[in-house]
């Protein structure tokens, strides 16, 4: 599609008349007629503010002219996956998992090889073939070939120890050590967990990060634990493949 056709189809699938749209974005009806019969083109700050307002990414308003890579993980890029800025705005070279809210979220490569070869892995590679896969493919991504730029001086790292110490502090019984942390999205994690009164609730945004990981019930246990932080609260629940049937354990304001 190009962008008169995108933006009409963006327009209609909003609801929107032409009048409420421009309303929105600080120009004319007339301005946004001449898009949609490709008279004229957005400039690019109001590309960013028609990306806002539909929640799509530039690339997506322009007709999707270029093919989306994650610049940390080397992820191909749709709207749905990619990172958010502090401001909430979508950030095109980022996926959400490796940037969430304006932060990257991994500072060093080992800490991501782990977690894409096991990604790999689950798709039939062995171990070494992603292993070596990935380390071909990490060095040519920008963020890896600008990691001190964007390094945050050990803060980061200093944050997620700290939550992996809070975590296991809690003592939970039966619960293996939690050895790290990693990026989670709130849309895969947030499970409804049941109350007393048979009502169903979830404590988390669907798209917010998080850090969590999942770990091993006790041996012939079908139920796995799932530990979950932010800089507000702790959570530890238990839960059967698939998330299925969760108990939420522990809820904790830090």
């Amino acid at each position: 599609m190009k962008t008169h056709e995108v933006i009409l189809a963006l327009r209609n699938k909003a609801g929107l008349s032409q009048e409420e749209l421009a309303q929105k974005i600080f120009v004319t009806r007339q301005a946004v007629s001449r898009w949609e019969q490709g008279e004229t083109v957005p400039n690019t700050e109001t590309l960013k503010r028609l990306s806002q307002v539909f929640d799509v990414s530039i690339n997506t308003l322009l007709g999707s002219p270029r093919k989306l890579i994650c610049q940390c993980c080397g992820m191909p890029l749709e709207d749905p996956l990619i990172g958010r800025n502090k401001d909430g705005s979508l950030n095109e070279d980022y996926c959400k998992w490796c940037y969430a809210d304006g932060i990257f979220t991994y500072s060093n490569k080992e800490e991501l090889l782990a977690v894409c070869v096991g990604e790999l892995r689950k798709q039939g590679f062995s171990e070494q073939q992603a292993r070596e896969y990935m380390e071909e493919k990490l060095p040519t991504l920008a963020y890896w070939r600008r990691h001190e730029e964007f390094c945050d001086g050990g803060g980061l790292a200093a944050f997620k120890d700290r939550l992996v110490e809070e975590l296991n502090g809690l003592s939970i019984e039966g619960m293996p050590k939690v050895e790290a942390v990693h990026p989670l999205v709130g849309s895969y994690v947030n499970l409804a967990y049941g109350l007393p009164s048979g009502e169903r609730v979830k404590f988390l945004d669907d798209d917010k990060t998080y850090w969590g990981n999942q770990l091993p019930g006790a041996a012939g246990s079908s139920r796995c634990f799932g530990v979950l932080a932010d800089k507000e609260f702790l959570l530890v629940c238990t839960y059967e493949e698939g998330g299925k049937n969760p108990e939420l354990l522990v809820y904790r304001k830090r």
